[in-house]
């Protein structure tokens, strides 16, 4: 018999993911002492230590990472069976998870949302928000079937393809009250180290974040998306790059005030993107309806319209 379960690998890989016994009950909606017998057990019928206990905390020994690291594979591996056997049967998923950069609103969704239950009212939608690199990381691990609206090019490596859904330009904003509101144009380097940049984090776990306009050694406030980035520059508590049309309205009534700098940041182009090989009805409604002309139009129409 074998010593070595599904549900003990989701629980090591939940353990791993949330640093404690706890929070991987949580998590995965058990009971503590289900989460620690489980391990002891485990433990006990391979004859190795799986985790050190730093009180609250714990970590993988060197034979628990291993374990987990094959043990991943499999758990994906059980996950896509599960998948193709619903897809057998219906045609359509059973549950279908979308990716959007925290640029976006999940509820600039809500009109797609709509017509898709009106087809597909069986398929469980989830909307997950991820930033930068760990929008196309959520793809590759499976956390999302489909990406709208990665911002820049995936990582190598492939597994996936990937199509341009459209392009944002940014622009330099402080607000008035900011010492740079009233610095000489261009904004070089040495200006702008003197002052706090407001910056998205990178919600990459894995893959290597990208930071986006930053100085070496810049003092730096991190926020989880773009609205608290627009918040508080708004708030005049640090300087940087915003999408054009959220600062669009708040520097038509002087909230905000644009500034040239030496290094403007390129134009961002964002992609459509799903795993290579990839079928189901649930992805070909969405592809379908993300790559219509316009659609990337109306999500910033409907973004501008919350800022406003």
């Amino acid at each position: 018999m074998l010593k070595i379960s599904l549900d003990a690998l989701q629980i090591l890989d939940a353990i791993d993911r949330r640093g404690s016994f706890s929070a991987a009950g949580k998590a995965l909606y058990k009971v503590p002492s289900t989460i620690s017998y489980t391990v002891a057990k485990l433990e006990e019928d391979l004859g190795v230590q799986l985790f050190t206990r730093l009180g609250p905390k714990v970590a993988l020994t060197a034979a628990g990472a291993e374990l987990l690291r094959e043990g991943r594979h499999l758990l994906r591996a059980a996950s896509d069976l599960e998948l193709r056997v619903r897809r057998v049967a219906s045609g359509w998923e059973s549950e279908f998870a979308l990716g959007l950069d925290s640029v976006f609103a999940p509820d600039c969704l809500a009109e797609d949302v709509a017509a898709f239950y009106a087809v597909a009212d069986q398929t469980r939608l989830r909307i997950v928000q991820e930033s930068l690199s760990g929008t196309w990381e959520a793809l590759l691990d499976r956390r999302v079937d489909l990406l709208i609206g990665a911002a820049g090019e995936g990582p190598s490596g492939g597994g996936y393809v990937a199509e341009p859904f459209g392009t944002l330009p940014f622009v330099f904003v402080v607000a008035p009250t900011h010492p740079l509101a009233q610095a000489a144009e261009p904004l070089g380097r040495s200006q702008l180290a003197e002052h706090r940049a407001v910056a998205v984090a990178d919600s990459a776990r894995r893959l290597l974040p990208r930071t986006v306009g930053l100085l070496f050694g810049q003092d730096t406030l991190t926020v989880p998306d773009m609205p608290s980035k627009y918040r508080l520059q708004l708030a005049g508590l640090g300087f940087g790059f915003l999408p054009e049309p959220y600062a669009r309205a708040a520097l038509a009534r002087g909230a905000l005030v644009r500034k040239q700098v030496e290094e403007p940041k390129p134009d961002e182009v964002f992609q459509l993107a799903w795993r290579s090989g990839e079928e189901g009805a649930a992805l070909a409604w969405w592809r379908t309806r993300m790559g219509k002309p316009g659609v990337f139009e109306a999500w910033l129409a409907r973004l501008q319209a919350r800022l406003d």
